[in-house]
């Protein structure tokens, strides 16, 4: 979707900005770019929508070289969000989403239904919002109006500069949160920049890494950013924890998952001391007949008579099957269990522990095939 060819920057005084960049993202891709301040991320993204012009190099969009095209044009076709919004002042919240329409001589009716579906797909009612000036929003929701001002004719690109780095913790992780799912529904080509590692990481579909000079050093997924820097500066720049951030790109994979011993909350304690003796297990998890996870029973409680359900203990909290790795560690570290189930609605599909989690964070790290299910022990 767009390409980018030896896409190079150089300063009036000799400075290179940016250094023969070649970049192909695909369609519907979240590209982000990330370095230290000063390696060019920003001169890309202005390059990209004609706000800076290349010294030299092409740049392809949808297959078309718009590296001569009219530059007002070529923005219509973009849209762009940057960090601190932008919004003009003096205009409503609808009016300031109804710009790029209103400039493309849209008829009333259009621009009123499109302001309307942009809001609400951004989170902000219109009826509640739509004639609120932009000082009368939090921060967070001046950058939703930016993002849907941004969306206004439905560009098939969307550059975004740093658009949450001015934005308090709590607000930036919910906006990367609703930035996500607004992007699984307009999928859109995103040019991304940000300082912040684990957004890039969060965010992307592949991160682009400059180093000073805007030279590109490595352009990857981010598993392979993180678990094979192309070169020590990608590793310093990622970060000494970098193991720990992957953990948040690997999704559990089920193959690698622990098989407990499983227990009905009928079964009397007699045959559950025998399932975990034969088993070598501290633990059991307890399941319904549909399979659903009830409960947990230790060895310890296993005493005596009675039935399972006589002395089982709450389940830690469990993970979906849609989690990550690091899901699954942060799960484990506010257990006392030393396990998390792994449950697709409701039903155990299987677990992990400490020893099992590593397994299939070192498999991942090493590119290897997953583990066959493993005996839990």
């Amino acid at each position: 979707m767009i390409r980018l060819e030896s896409l190079t920057k150089r300063w009036d005084n000799g400075q290179v900005a940016v250094d023969a960049l070649d970049l192909d993202i695909g369609e519907g891709e979240i590209c982000v770019l990330v370095g230290p301040s000063g390696c060019g991320k920003t001169t890309t993204l202005k390059m990209v929508n004609r706000l800076i012009e290349p010294s030299s190099g092409r740049i392809f969009l949808g297959g078309d070289d718009v590296t001569g095209v009219d530059p007002v044009e070529l923005r219509r076709r973009i849209g762009y969000v940057i960090q601190q919004v932008g919004l003009f002042p003096h205009l409503t919240v609808a009016d300031n989403v109804a710009t790029v329409p209103r400039l493309l001589k849209w008829d009333k009716d259009r621009v009123r239904k499109r302001v309307d579906e942009l809001l609400d797909l951004v989170g902000l009612d219109p009826a509640q919002f739509g004639r609120r000036y932009p000082h009368q929003l939090s921060g967070g929701q001046r950058q939703r109006v930016g993002v849907a001002r941004a969306l206004g004719v439905d560009p098939p690109v969307l550059l975004m500069d740093e658009p949450f780095g001015a934005i308090d913790p709590i607000t930036r992780d919910r906006l990367q949160g609703e930035f996500l799912r607004l992007q699984a529904e307009v999928g859109k080509t995103v040019v991304f920049v940000t300082h912040d590692v684990d957004e890039a990481v969060r965010l992307g579909d592949r991160i682009a890494v400059l180093r000073q000079g805007g030279v590109l050093e490595q352009y990857a997924p981010p598993a392979d950013v993180l678990g094979r820097p192309a070169s020590p500066f990608v590793a310093d720049f990622v970060g000494a924890d970098r193991g720990l951030k992957r953990l948040g790109v690997i999704p559990v994979d089920l193959a690698a998952l622990a098989r407990p011993v499983v227990l009905a909350p009928g079964a009397p304690l007699a045959e559950a001391r025998g399932a975990l003796a034969e088993g070598s297990a501290a633990w059991a998890a307890v399941v319904d007949g549909e399979g659903r996870l009830v409960g947990e029973l230790r060895a310890v409680d296993a005493q005596g008579d009675g039935v399972v359900g006589d002395r089982q203990r709450p389940a830690p909290s469990p993970v979906g099957v849609a989690a990550s790795l690091k899901d699954v560690s942060s799960a484990l570290l506010l257990s006392d269990s030393g396990w998390v189930a792994v449950v697709d609605g409701g039903r155990l599909v299987g677990v992990h522990t400490p020893a099992s989690l590593h397994a299939a964070a070192r498999h991942a790290a090493d590119g290897q095939a997953p583990a066959t299910l493993a005996e839990h022990g």
